[in-house]
């Protein structure tokens, strides 16, 4: 994400999107204030403390209009109540595989440009396989069951100090690879009940480890006084979200990782029954022991329709499975 202002000081947050020439989608905020950055990455922790309350204190702006420029391709739009955009368009002109840069200007009354932010937009090519996976105790060690626990981890740590599971980003780099070139990897959809407050922290967190780069879908802005509620969201939101990226990508098939200390087993039985001859296999992480009874039930379900199935407390069990179906070398 990348932005500057012009007059009114407002600011335009873009992020990372996902698409094809005839189906392009981008998100976005306008806020009123200066988004906050990490100048260091300090073990202090009133200093990480500082900076979440910072993130969680931004001032979103409503009703004003936002404006796409894609290529010559001008396409407009008004942010809703939490100033969140989105645009979805078909692009008039070929578009080529890899990470392209967008442009969205906000507009005063008068139609003039008051902000100005850059995003990136991927295309992907035309892989086999397709990853949808949850961040929170997915990737990243985050407690997202246990909310003293959750709430101490972003209190005291910053991106380049959060841990990420044992071998997750070596199972990762093997799925971004497979059945594709290094030229081409396998595109990533990044969906997770953490706020879109989150988003600067975590594409640091992930370019900091190594993480396949990929479209982020959060959940919706914060403020402050919400900062305790953090990571908590609705199935259907999540289910809605995962749903679209499919039926953006209709010739892929894709693989589903998440975990069992939410809803991730239900969402993602839902999307196979769905869409049977879509989804390949779905990972499913052990966080929660008093899950396992229920998240079995729900995986075994699914032998039917013919989707692989992993239940896993190691990513080196997960690794495994994916080499014993043939989903990487």
């Amino acid at each position: 994400m990348n932005e500057r202002s012009k007059k009114d000081n407002l600011r335009v947050a873009v992020y990372k999107g996902y698409g094809h020439a005839h189906n392009m989608i981008i998100f976005g905020h306008v806020f009123k204030n200066n988004l906050p950055f990490r100048e260091n990455y300090s073990t202090n922790m009133f200093v990480n403390i500082r900076h979440l309350l910072r993130l969680f204190l931004v001032k979103p702006v409503a009703g004003i209009g936002v404006q796409l420029d894609w290529r010559g391709q001008i396409i407009r739009s008004v942010t809703e109540n939490d100033g969140f955009f989105s645009f979805e368009w078909q692009s008039e002109t070929a578009v080529e595989a890899g990470w392209h840069q967008v442009v969205v200007n906000c507009l005063d009354e008068n139609g003039e440009i008051s902000g100005t932010g850059l995003g990136e937009i991927d295309v992907p090519s035309s892989t086999q396989y397709g990853f949808i996976s949850d961040i929170d105790d997915t990737i990243l060690i985050s407690h997202s069951g246990n909310t003293r626990k959750k709430l101490q981890l972003l209190f005291t740590k910053n991106p380049h100090t959060r841990k990420t599971f044992n071998e997750v980003v070596q199972n990762y780099q093997l799925f971004a690879k497979a059945h594709t070139v290094a030229a081409s990897p396998n595109p990533f959809f990044y969906i997770s009940n953490s706020e879109w407050n989150l988003y600067n922290d975590l594409v640091d967190f992930f370019e900091h480890n190594g993480l396949p780069k990929g479209s982020f879908i959060l959940n919706h802005l914060k403020r402050w006084f919400q900062l305790f509620k953090t990571g908590q969201s609705e199935k259907d939101n999540k289910l809605r979200r995962a749903t679209r990226i499919l039926e953006t990508f209709p010739k892929q098939h894709f693989v589903l990782l998440g975990d069992n200390s939410q809803k991730d087993p239900e969402i993602y039985s839902s999307l196979a029954k769905n869409y049977p001859t879509r989804v390949f296999a779905v990972y499913i992480r052990n966080i929660d022991n008093r899950n396992e009874q229920h998240t079995r039930e729900i995986l075994s379900g699914l032998d039917s329709l013919n989707v692989f199935t992993c239940f896993f407390s190691i990513n080196e069990e997960a690794i495994d499975h994916a080499r014993k179906i043939k989903l990487i070398d």
